[in-house]
């Protein structure tokens, strides 16, 4: 039995640079990224600069751990049933094998995370205990998130991609509006609301019956996760790279820098615009370009990585000007400063070499090459270890060397790779 959504027309033009699906794609995270923005702003007005330092701790904690366990979930779905899409082949096989896959990978990192719980709760979230409890929930809510991503992805469903980055975004601020709105205080209150969000999101997307799936030919392991374990590793390093800046600076900083913590991550958060747009292109890239592959349609593949490279080139330039000129003016805006120029263009410039890199890392991935993905990714993050370890004394500037120094080892080592794929190509 086939998949009710209807097959990828690839005979159709060839010159478009961006994937299918982007717009919706868009349009989702452009929301996910607006609220993302919203909630640091009223957590701060709601909480302080300092109080509000534990949720800051808390979001980029997560998404250093949860993505990097999950997202190999969601893109091994989606690049699977991508390629069963391509050969008029339900999908439903896959899911069943990888629904027990992804809450296992989350049981090993709520067992991770309850094994550190004391240093986390005394260290990163300032004796909280309830913030750690919100951690575990956050990792258990993120599962059927990513599992219904990637059916979304790989079945062309992008308007339920979408919808799931939307909602997830719109539920958080909401939330937190209300909660500031009624005077709460309570740092835990805030906290679930980044655990919680997910789970809407996910169930509006299920009512509507847009994480359904058609039967098919059994599933293998050897289908799914033959490079699952290198995709694991890459994805888990690749987190842990994008959100490595924040949470070495709360490592690195004293009990009295609370308020730089905060500041920094506002940084972050604003040298990450041009990325949040990304997500919107990495979301359909992957089964894209998988499909291609499976297609041996070679001319197509590289016709579309290179304008797509130079697209995301353009925007990491743009990205890392804008923060030049326009950075410290827009972080007194949102958050009222607490940044120089320095450090924000260091942080978009590192934002931009990321984006590249993952853009060039996708390919990677879709031509079989998990093992040089998880090199680079690895590669990545003892550079940035090294360089934020001896560049510097300063708090700010030797992690931000060090995030610079890591996305360009990634990008470096990515690209090596796909020139050698490419060649066996020709």
């Amino acid at each position: 039995m086939t998949e009710a959504t209807n097959p990828p027309d690839l005979t159709g033009p060839k010159k478009a640079p961006l994937p299918e699906g982007i717009f919706p794609v868009g349009i989702g995270i452009f929301i996910s990224g607006i609220t993302s923005y919203a909630f640091f702003k009223v957590g701060q007005l709601a909480l302080g600069k300092e109080d509000f330092k534990p949720i800051v701790a808390l979001w980029f904690i997560t998404f250093a751990l949860v993505p990097g366990f999950l997202i190999p979930v969601e893109q091994e779905i989606g690049r699977a049933l991508a390629h069963r899409r391509a050969l008029l082949q339900g999908g439903h096989p896959v899911i069943r094998k990888m629904v027990p896959l992804a809450f296992g990978l989350a049981a090993l990192l709520v067992v991770l995370v309850a094994a550190l719980s004391p240093l986390l709760t005394s260290q990163m979230f300032e004796g909280y205990w309830i913030i750690t409890i919100a951690l575990i929930f956050t990792i258990i809510a993120y599962v059927p998130m990513h599992l219904s991503r990637g059916i979304a992805s790989g079945l062309g469903r992008f308007v339920a991609y979408g919808t799931i980055m939307g909602v997830d975004g719109a539920v958080r601020i909401i939330a937190c509006i209300l909660l500031w709105q009624f005077n709460v205080t309570s740092v835990g209150a805030y906290a679930f609301v980044v655990a919680l969000s997910p789970l809407i999101a996910v169930l509006v997307v299920f009512t509507r019956g847009q994480t359904r799936t058609e039967d098919g030919p059994e599933a293998t392991y050897a289908e799914l996760t033959p490079n699952l374990g290198w995709l694991l590793l890459g994805s888990i390093m690749a987190a842990a790279l994008v959100n490595a800046g924040p949470i070495g600076v709360d490592i690195l900083a004293n009990s009295s820098q609370a308020a730089m913590v905060t500041a920094f991550g506002n940084g972050v958060l604003m040298s990450r615009i041009p990325l949040f747009l990304f997500q919107a292109v990495q979301a359909s890239l992957l089964p894209r370009l998988a499909r291609l592959a499976a297609k041996e349609d070679h001319v197509e593949f590289r016709h579309g990585l290179s304008l797509l490279l130079k697209l995301v080139a353009g925007v990491a330039i743009v990205g890392t000007a804008g923060a030049a000129v326009l950075g410290p003016w827009a972080l007194t805006i949102m958050y009222n400063g607490g940044l120089d120029r320095r450090t924000l263009t260091l942080l978009a410039l590192s934002s931009g070499l990321y984006m590249l890199a993952l853009a060039v890392a996708q390919a990677v991935i879709a031509l079989h090459s998990h093992r040089w993905v998880a090199i680079g990714w690895l590669s990545s993050m003892v550079a940035f270890c090294v360089v934020t370890t001896f560049a510097s004394s300063d708090l700010f500037l030797r992690v931000e060397l060090g995030l610079v120094a890591g996305s360009a080892v990634a990008l470096s080592v990515f690209s090596y790779a796909l020139r050698e794929r490419m060649k066996e190509m020709i």
